[in-house]
């Protein structure tokens, strides 16, 4: 063993740690996946195609709980989480329903499907630049600012989603597949951009009484989707879609009662 073997004490380690490395590779999981959905898509092979991007969304939803059990958040990260849910949930989506559908809406549907990723950026870029702001009204009260971006994603492929469950048999003429992707794209499109309060994980709240039925519909939930993803797809995508307005009221809610929790102690001095 020689002189430059031996471990000295109090040498800086560098290098960057593994454990800094594995949230990051959870997104290029997601980016790639949402990829190859656009890849399935050119192929024909719908169901595959959105089940990629279903991927994507999932493995975008650990990475950063990943990342913060690790105490592996970084800059970079937040950058390349970025980056990747404008390429799996704007670029990918964008292509596979102009594919599926918006194609046949000679001149405008090319226009509705960029929507889709335009917006999708858009949000992103909007996001980051609020990152270090410190007057948050929204999330300072647990919500989010419009829809998020694999949320977008999945409303705007809820077409496919039914056509796969249902197999409706007026989803075979492509125009009226087209007009109908169309009604679902624009409106996902403005929310995505919009200032309304949409839910999040910390703005829900659960009373006591309802931890073990809750825990009971994540079980149900589980199942139903690995039996009938299509169904639970769909349901989901029209479950979000009616909680947008009550997301609103919710927030105006808990918005009046902060003020009046402020207004107190000042009419009282």
């Amino acid at each position: 063993m020689s002189l430059h073997d031996v471990p000295v004490p109090g040498r800086r380690r560098f290098g960057i740690p593994l454990r800094a490395v594995i949230p990051n590779a959870v997104t290029i999981l997601a980016l790639c996946a949402g990829l190859t959905g656009v890849r399935f898509a050119i192929g024909g092979e719908w169901e595959k195609a959105v089940a990629a991007v279903v991927a994507a969304g999932v493995l975008d939803g650990i990475d950063g709980r990943i990342a913060r059990l690790l105490k592996a958040s970084s800059r970079f990260g937040a950058e390349l989480d970025s980056l990747s849910d404008v390429t799996a949930f704007g670029v990918a989506p964008t292509l596979i329903i102009y594919l599926w559908a918006l194609q046949y809406l000679p001149g405008v549907g090319w226009v509705i499907a960029l929507a889709h990723a335009v917006t999708c950026a858009l949000r992103l870029a909007r996001f980051n630049a609020q990152i270090d702001a410190e007057e948050q009204p929204h999330k300072r009260l647990g919500y989010l600012t419009g829809i998020p971006a694999p949320v977008a994603a999945g409303i705007s492929l809820s077409p496919m989603f039914l056509t796969f469950w249902l197999e409706p048999a007026f989803m075979d003429n492509l125009e009226v597949r087209a007009t109908i992707a169309a009604a679902v794209v624009i409106p996902v499109a403005f929310l995505m951009v919009s200032s309304l309060p949409t839910f999040s994980w910390g703005s829900i709240r659960l009373r006591p009484a309802w931890r073990l039925p809750a825990l009971a519909g994540v079980g149900l939930f589980a199942g139903s989707l690995f039996t009938t993803p299509w169904m639970t797809l769909t349901l989901i995508s029209l479950a979000y879609a009616g909680a947008v307005p009550l997301a609103w009221r919710s927030y105006a809610r808990m918005k009046a009662r902060e003020g009046a929790a402020q207004a107190g102690p000042e009419a009282d001095a």
